[in-house]
């Protein structure tokens, strides 16, 4: 059941990355920065050896060769988009929030599930959260810590960079990150 979960939140971030350029672009043929090797297709050990495909930091793509996304985005385009899976019950939900602080949080199938606005302080703790995770050097999987068989599995897509991990591995960096975020759930 675990290993579904976790090709099943692989299969719906790769679903969601596919849209997440500005425009709707989602690609492009520029290769990756050097020192970023990419997507890897081998399988991971530890902690998340049950995660699917490892995917290290890979840069998104806008229009036109070697374009990148800005590090500061439009009110209108994404700041940050966190999926998080797993848990008891299995669930998963996504949180996508604009660089204007407006969220909106989606469901498995990808439905809305709740909106807000983050306040002018809570904006500013995310961005300050995200800088301070240095996403350029975060490992595409985090490992090493011990495994929660119901705990939780986030992905993180921030400035052109993918990251993922199960809770119990996040850097304390990420953490700050998913403290800073509106609740996944309503409640």
């Amino acid at each position: 059941m675990r290993a579904f979960r976790a090709v099943a939140a692989a299969l719906l971030g790769a679903v969601v990355l596919a849209g997440c350029g500005p425009s709707g672009s989602g690609g492009g043929d520029d290769a990756p920065p050097q020192g970023s090797a990419g997507p890897s297709t081998g399988a991971s050990t530890g902690a998340g050896a049950d995660a699917g495909p490892a995917a290290s930091p890979s840069p998104a793509r806008s229009s036109g060769p070697g374009a990148r996304t800005s590090a500061v985005p439009a009110p209108g385009e994404t700041l940050v988009r966190v999926t998080r899976s797993g848990g008891f019950a299995g669930e998963i939900h996504t949180l996508v929030v604009q660089g204007d602080g407006s969220w909106s949080r989606l469901d498995a199938e990808a439905g809305p599930e709740g909106a807000g606005k983050l306040s002018k302080q809570g904006l500013a703790a995310l961005r300050t959260a995200l800088r301070e995770a240095d996403f350029a050097r975060l490992p595409g999987i985090a490992t090493g810590g011990p495994t929660i068989y119901d705990g939780f599995f986030y992905t993180f897509v921030h400035g052109g960079y993918e990251v993922a991990g199960e809770q119990e591995s996040l850097p304390p960096a990420l953490v700050r990150v998913v403290d800073a975020l509106p609740p996944f759930t309503q409640g």
